[in-house]
């Protein structure tokens, strides 16, 4: 379930990605810093289930970065 998780999100990253980068539309940048976050997220867990807890915080950090990255983006639009 991870696993395909992870596809997923990474698809959408990199599709929202392309998308900017081709069009020079950057509205969409707080969905790509989500989904970033969910994918970093997705590996946090699974760090977790191997037990490797330097990269299990270092994976949820960075996900609570992202999270606070986006609320930022929120209130400026």
């Amino acid at each position: 379930m991870l696993k395909i998780l992870q596809i997923v999100f990474s698809i959408i990253v990199v599709s929202l990605s392309a998308y900017g980068l081709i069009t020079r539309d950057y509205q969409l940048n707080f969905l790509t810093i989500l989904f970033l976050g969910l994918f970093m997220l997705t590996l946090g867990i699974k760090e977790f289930q191997r037990e490797q807890i330097l990269w299990l915080a270092t994976n949820r950090g960075i996900f609570i970065f992202g999270i606070c990255v986006i609320s930022r983006f929120s209130i400026q639009a």
